[in-house]
């Protein structure tokens, strides 16, 4: 809820930094809101609510757009010397370039306007190595053979050109690689018109997946991206939100995102900043345990 209500403050201000009065009531409004909505729903699912509630109020559809377009801009100016690194990384004998990608990928879910949290993206892309689980990759490495449809299920601005290192490296080993955004404007989560901005149309498919929340809440998904989900071979979930909408709710998805807040830190066992990556349990479903299996590594 604390969480909620500074999401609100941050939103109002955005969307009417001007008119104290629409601010003061935006929160009043998602205060009351906040109190009739069941808080065992992912948050994804409540966040749409507030996206609603401002929407409606002030009439401004997408709060986050000059946040979003400068955020891939500069995520873009890193990528030449990320992409040299990975075709070294690939003409060494021990190399990893998909576990570097990978890595690249994770790194870039911290670009997200739905928490707040300082970091330093060159700092962590410099240091990066060797922290994600092992037995996991090793797992997903068999499961991407040359034609696996692979479908991985996109997250934030800035983060989505990170993202295109690991497309690449699916699309060189030789899977039949899709990629999933938000069909509509919620915090800075990437929708179609940053995939065409940022290039990934040109790697990939690239799909809509019918969401109006920051996660892939399931029954807010088309009838024709579910059966997208069911066709895949390898689902890999990037970022939090995408983590608490499916966790417990789809078996077999690699789930793959940055520990941004204390909640979610306590839920995985990891520390805060920690890179979650593991596999959801087989027989994890709705009605489950819920369990994370103990596959994570910071």
């Amino acid at each position: 809820m604390p969480c909620f209500m500074k999401m609100a403050v941050r939103e109002a201000r955005l969307a009417c930094p001007d008119d104290i009065a629409l601010q003061h009531d935006i929160v009043m409004s998602w205060g009351k809101t906040l109190a009739e909505l069941d808080l065992n729903d992912p948050p994804p699912a409540i966040a749409r609510h507030l996206a609603e509630l401002v929407r409606t109020k002030t009439g401004c559809g997408d709060l986050y757009r000059d946040d979003k377009d400068e955020a891939n801009k500069c995520v873009a100016a890193l990528l030449p010397d990320l992409e040299a690194r990975i075709a070294q990384e690939i003409k060494r004998e021990d190399g990893d370039a998909l576990a570097l990608a990978l890595e690249l990928a994770i790194i870039g879910n911290y670009i997200d306007r739905g928490v707040e949290i300082e970091f330093d993206l060159e700092r962590e892309i410099a240091n990066v190595a060797g922290t994600i689980s092992p037995e996991v990759l090793a797992t997903l490495k068999r499961d991407v053979f040359p034609g696996a449809k692979v479908l991985i299920l996109g997250d934030n601005t800035g983060e989505i050109v990170l993202d295109k290192l690991l497309v690449k490296e699916f699309i060189r080993i030789g899977c039949d690689v899709t990629f999933a955004v938000r069909s509509h404007p919620v915090i800075n989560d990437a929708t179609i018109e940053d995939a065409v901005t940022v290039g990934m149309t040109q790697l990939c498919q690239v799909v809509e997946s019918g969401v109006d929340t920051p996660g892939t809440i399931l029954d807010r998904c088309s009838p024709e991206f579910l059966k997208t989900m069911e066709q895949a071979d390898v689902i890999l979930a990037k970022g939090q939100g995408n983590f608490e909408s499916l966790e417990g709710r789809w078996p077999g998805i690699y789930c793959a995102f940055k520990v941004k807040c204390k909640r979610v830190a306590e839920r995985t066992g990891l520390d805060f900043g920690a890179s979650a990556f593991y596999l959801t349990k087989q027989d994890e479903m709705d009605g489950g345990d819920g369990g994370v299996p103990n596959a994570c590594s910071d």
